[in-house]
């Protein structure tokens, strides 16, 4: 593996250890910036989804018991989802379908 350079009056130089260090704890922390967006970004959409789906559990919905129970079935798939291996890197086809 190549050394990292840099140039320094002109002339192409190698970096030092605490350069390199420098420049790997930068990555590393625009990588953990990076996750911690999209799960920020994953909560906010399940919870509006979880927001717009609030009518279908309340007592004077127009559901049946069977399409509530659909529903609370969607509702706790979104609530699970943040368990998925893929979290928080969600494709499209991770996420439940409403019923």
């Amino acid at each position: 593996m190549t050394t990292p350079k840099k140039m320094y009056r002109g002339q192409l130089i190698d970096l030092t250890e605490s350069e390199i260090a420098q420049m790997q704890a930068a990555a590393e922390a625009a990588a953990a910036d990076k996750i911690i967006m999209a799960a920020t970004n994953a909560r906010e959409k399940r919870n509006a989804k979880l927001s717009d789906s609030d009518w279908t559990q309340m007592n004077d919905s127009p559901l049946t018991n069977e399409q509530k129970t659909a529903w609370a079935t969607y509702r706790q798939e979104l609530r699970d989802i943040s368990d998925l291996d893929a979290w928080p890197n969600l494709a499209n086809e991770d996420w439940p379908l409403e019923p």
